[in-house]
């Protein structure tokens, strides 16, 4: 831009030229507000914006999974990046690891390609306990988002999940009619809000029901099936497949047999739970419907509609296989 066309929009703005400057270039040190102002100059007097300011990289959209180890995180990816690709969206995604990038930090990123939107899947938001100050800042830049499966209260974010209280409610049954009455659960971390739901629902059906919080890992799940066992369960309900695999191992640890002496329930059907050992009885998420309404309600946003600000429900499926038996 010429000196003479930088001293206009300083001149518009009420800064100096070297924050134009700034500005111009991508540089730090101005303000949000700031950068606004001298954007908008410049589209008002007629100046094209310069070619990283344009947003013509924006048909990006966001991914933002924990670490895939979980069959399940893959899966959705899939789908939503089919979804995005068909509307003629690139999909990026971002994996969270121990140690890593933080979710705040590819919200950054994301930021920096001027994304259109993002949809989040395990993030951050279904923990009470984390930090969200990373949410609230995309909020005020009113960046389009969907967040999948439930979050905490106070993010007025879309929503697309599964119903965790129908899924205890299948499983719980299933367990039920097979004639077992000492049922416990291995649901994820206390300040987790789907297995908050979870547990809800369950000391609703079972005031009785004992359950055991674990981090959602094939370890986490066997050392809270051990403590149940000893306690003399006879069925448990566990809030990932992960989680059943764990429990299996703990009850074959200890001399048991599933689903003879054990019978455990998973959730989510994730990838190859068919071919385990024994193949497992699983409460199914409906990825693809789940997965193809999200990026439906992130298109929405984008095209600058009005979308639902309450939750999506979508109803899971008791898959029954090897896993279970009466008791």
């Amino acid at each position: 831009m010429t000196q003479r066309r930088l001293a206009e929009v300083a001149a518009k703005v009420g800064v100096s030229e070297a924050t134009v400057s700034r500005v111009l270039n991508g540089k730090p040190g101005v303000s949000d507000e700031t950068r606004e102002k001298v954007l908008t100059a410049l589209d008002v007097l007629g100046y094209e914006r310069p070619t990283q300011l344009r947003g013509e990289r924006a048909r990006l959209v966001g991914l933002v999974l924990p670490e895939l180890q979980n069959p399940i995180f893959p899966a959705f990816a899939d789908v939503m990046g089919n979804a995005l690709a068909q509307q003629g969206f690139t999909p990026v995604l971002c994996t969270r690891t121990a140690g890593g990038v933080s979710e705040a930090d590819y919200l950054e990123l994301l930021l920096e390609q001027h994304v259109s939107g993002i949809v989040f899947a395990g993030g951050l938001y279904a923990q009470a306990d984390a930090a969200h100050g990373h949410y609230l800042r995309m909020a005020k830049r009113k960046l389009p988002a969907v967040l999948i499966n439930a979050a905490i209260d106070d993010l007025a974010f879309p929503k697309v999940s599964c119903d965790d209280a129908v899924a205890v409610e299948q499983a719980f049954g299933h367990l039920r009619s097979l004639g077992h009455t000492r049922i416990g659960a291995v649901l994820g971390p206390a300040d987790h809000m789907p297995s908050r739901r979870k547990l809800k629902r369950l000391t609703e059906l079972d005031a009785e029901a004992l359950t055991e919080h674990a981090m959602f890992s094939l370890e986490g799940g066997q050392a809270a099936a051990t403590k149940l066992i000893e306690r003399g369960v006879t069925g448990i309900i566990c809030a990932s497949d992960p989680l059943a695999l764990g429990a299996i191992r703990a009850a074959r640890r200890q001399g048991k047999k599933v689903p003879e002496d054990v019978s455990v329930v998973g959730y989510d059907d994730s990838a190859f739970m068919n071919c385990t050992d024994p193949p497992l009885t699983t409460v199914r998420q409906p990825i693809e419907a789940m997965g193809r309404a999200a990026v439906e309600l992130l298109s929405s946003q984008i095209a600058g509609k009005q979308v639902p600000a309450e939750e999506l429900l979508f109803e899971p499926e008791l898959v029954v296989r090897a896993s279970t038996a009466p008791v």
